[in-house]
């Protein structure tokens, strides 16, 4: 009886002594928690749209230290490292008693350390809490804080901090710093040799560096391939071809592209450690390159910018600021490409899409290109010459002044700032100055962007985009009606799309417009096929003149060779929508056969005075109907000149649709035969043409 009492009494004991050991463990372990907050801490990363690495920010430290998972690695290198550093790291809990005891026996047998007994998780403690220090209490710490992390931390995420934390010389921490400084690549898919130096140089990373100590380097690694060999994770025919493989011989610098664009992240969200962007890498590797040669060629001060946007979606994949960030003499800092500048003759095409859609002109429309006076206004074009009569398609082709400056005063600067607006786009005007015919000749302020974002809506001819690069701005589609009608926005990619390509220049698809502001100080151009627009300004940020700067002869070869190297171009221009077509001289209403003016130079009114005359279709014409996806039978597209608004349309001497103040229309026939149609404006009068409608 008294010995039973006696067992319960010494178990009571050593109950409460281990209670009190656990509850001390506990406390201890709440009360010096292991820095696991500090080491989450990791470089910025501004990241292309597939994720892949634009450019990364070092910690406060001055550590280039990136992020890694064992998602973001070859599965060989962690094998390898589990094989080399850690064969039961899966399943001790932070302290391998084996190891422990073979590390101790050796030194007391040998009277030196032979090897270590360091686990994955204690690595982890000593990096993320590192000690000057080497001694049996530091050891005890590393072991107290591996035990901590394992209660913590899944395997997974211990391995994860190892493979961002594991130093590699210098301020290179983590896996994919390193693979991206030594093989210039992502260490997702590494060669065998190259997974076996990754894991070898964090031992001693200055003391193996391969571009300063290749023999350490070459026999770490094979330590590593050997023991990888003799735990089966490597195959012998693996290990052999290893052995041979060359080592790096010098330290890349890590991605920094899109710098503005980087810059522009890192204060819009500080404490965020990775920004997507819409940016494609190899298409901004590309530009940025190209922006550097050019750069050379040109004055010291003088610097380029471009931007290259998917026209459907309205994302930026790709937008360069200056010729060379880093270059103080070009003010390389100032993002170009977000600066409000001249654009020259770039706005042209514009306003001619206006007239197009009004039905003032047709492409073959004679236009006088000659001295004239607008209200005081006195225009001249770029070469001082006149080429007198011309028709539309050779004036906005030549970029010729005096013809834009006619249309313009035709449909109204004031019109034209607001169809502007449709693509989101203000112009910037002197302070209380109203829209004048300056406008026409680059005489207000827009971003490269901005006139990016304007072409977008000549390709996007369903719905304009607002342009983003998923930091500044977001791509979307705006809600509005599109810039022009299709057969406008058709007319004008049909002109530009013939403009000759600069001498030397190879053709290349593209419809394109350059631009010249006053007193050479910028140049423009900008291009477009199916799907993306670039655009190309060249000037000095001070905005001082360039004397002999010009649009075609300075920004258009950069527009070329810039589509070309992109590597996107090839989509073809959008085709004729239905009933676009390029009627000759000959084929013109009358109405349309001149764009009349006045004796002083003034566009006329007349032009609006006229009766209406209807363009399309044309008189004793066969409108064959075609159809959609649906099978449903496509409208047939009117298109009228000159009357007052609003109009009404008429079939066979009936009312068909609403009436309207466009000089477009639709027409459903409701079956096949000979049809006449009329229009009448706001004054009565009336034009109307006989077609025949035939399935």
């Amino acid at each position: 009886m008294k010995k039973g009492r006696r067992i319960a009494a010494v178990s009571a004991v050593v109950v409460l002594i281990a209670a009190g050991i656990v509850a001390s463990l506990d406390y201890a372990d709440k009360r010096f928690p292991p820095p696991l907050d500090a080491a989450r801490q990791v470089s910025t990363e501004i990241l292309d749209r597939d994720g892949q690495l634009l450019r990364a920010f070092s910690t406060g430290d001055g550590l280039w230290r990136l992020k890694t998972t064992a998602d973001d690695v070859d599965p060989a290198l962690v094998r390898m490292l589990v094989a080399y550093e850690d064969r039961r790291f899966e399943s001790h809990s932070g302290v391998d008693p084996l190891a422990l005891g073979r590390a101790a026996w050796q030194l007391v047998t040998n009277g030196q350390i032979v090897s270590g007994a360091s686990t994955l998780s204690m690595q982890v403690a000593r990096l993320i809490e590192p000690r000057r220090e080497r001694s049996l209490t530091a050891k005890l710490i590393q072991i107290a804080r591996a035990l901590q992390i394992e209660r913590r931390l899944s395997k997974r995420e211990i391995l994860d901090l190892y493979l961002t934390h594991a130093p590699y010389g210098g301020n290179l921490e983590g896996v994919r710093a390193a693979s991206l400084a030594w093989f210039g690549k992502e260490p997702k898919r590494l060669t065998t040799a190259e997974a076996a130096l990754l894991v070898a140089l964090p031992q001693l990373p200055e003391k193996r560096r391969p571009d300063r100590f290749r023999d350490n380097a070459l026999k770490a690694r094979q330590r590593v391939l050997d023991r990888a060999g003799e735990a089966g994770v490597v195959e012998p025919g693996e290990v052999a071809l290893a052995v041979t493989a060359e080592l790096p011989n010098l330290r890349r610098q890590l991605p920094a592209f899109a710098p503005h664009l980087a810059e522009a992240a890192r204060r819009k969200a500080p404490q965020a450690t990775r920004h997507q962007t819409t940016i494609l890498r190899s298409v901004q590797e590309r530009l940025e390159k190209l922006a550097l040669e050019t750069g050379r060629k040109l004055d010291p001060k003088v610097s380029l910018a471009l931007l290259m946007a998917d026209a459907k979606t309205g994302e930026i994949v790709a937008e360069v600021g200056a010729a060379d960030y880093f270059n103080t003499s070009r003010s390389g800092w100032i993002d170009m490409t977000r600066a409000e500048r001249s654009p020259g003759s770039a706005l042209k095409p514009f306003i001619y899409g206006l007239a197009f859609e009004q039905g003032l002109v047709a492409q073959e429309t004679i236009v006088e290109d000659r001295p004239a006076d607008f209200y005081g206004y006195r225009p001249k074009n770029f070469d001082m010459q006149y080429q007198g009569d011309v028709s539309i398609r050779q004036a906005l082709q030549l970029s010729l002044n005096v013809p834009a400056v006619r249309l313009l005063d035709a449909v109204g600067p004031a019109r034209l700032m607001v169809r502007l607006r449709r693509a989101d786009v203000t112009l910037k005007l002197p302070p209380t100055e109203a829209p004048g015919l300056a406008i026409a000749l680059g005489g207000a302020g827009i971003t490269l962007k901005d006139l990016v974002q304007l072409y977008a809506g000549l390709v996007n001819r369903e719905q304009p985009v607002r342009l983003g690069d998923g930091i500044r701005d977001q791509a979307e589609l705006i809600d509005d009606q599109p810039l022009f009608e299709p057969t406008a926005a058709w007319t004008v990619a049909d002109v530009l799309g013939a403009v000759l390509p600069p001498t030397g220049s190879p053709p290349s698809g593209i419809a394109y417009k350059t631009g010249t502001s006053y007193g050479y100080r910028d140049a423009w151009s900008v291009g477009y096929d199916g799907r993306y627009v670039l655009g190309v300004w060249i000037g000095r940020p001070d905005n001082a003149a360039v004397p002999g700067i010009s649009g075609y002869k300075t920004a258009a070869p950069v527009l070329f060779e810039a589509f070309a190297k992109s590597g996107l171009s090839g989509t073809p221009l959008p085709r004729a929508p239905a009933g676009a077509m390029r009627l000759a001289a000959s084929d013109l209403p009358i109405g349309l056969r001149r764009f009349s003016t006045a004796g002083n130079g003034l566009a006329s009114t007349s032009a609006r005075e006229q009766p209406p005359h209807i363009i399309y279709p044309p008189e004793g014409s066969v409108l064959e109907l075609g159809k959609g996806p649906d099978g449903a039978r496509l409208p047939v597209v009117m298109k009228m000149q000159a009357g007052r608004a609003p109009f009404r349309w008429l079939i066979d001497g009936k009312p068909f649709a609403d009436i309207t103040r466009r000089r477009t229309g639709e027409w459903h026939p409701a079956g096949t035969g000979q049809s006449t149609l009329t229009v009448i404006d706001a004054d009565g009068r009336a034009a109307s043409v006989s077609v025949f409608v035939r399935d």
